[in-house]
């Protein structure tokens, strides 16, 4: 895949606990493919992986690879 080589990464950390999220972002969490406490997954910055990002901005960390 051409397109995916030079576009920009991001890493996602889940840095807090999904128990008292609503089910919306627990469902985010799973779309984005985090699946516990400390889980980190590496997706390519499109406004979609952002759009989940900013709705458990909250639960996660993000850091530009």
């Amino acid at each position: 895949t051409v397109l995916t080589d030079n576009m920009a990464k991001i890493k996602i950390t889940q840095i807090k606990s999904r128990i008292n999220a609503p089910k919306m972002q627990k469902l985010t969490l799973d779309a984005l493919g985090l699946k516990k406490m400390h889980h980190s997954v590496i997706k390519e910055d499109t406004p979609s992986v952002m759009g989940m990002v900013t709705r458990v901005h909250h639960l996660v960390e993000v850091t530009k690879l």
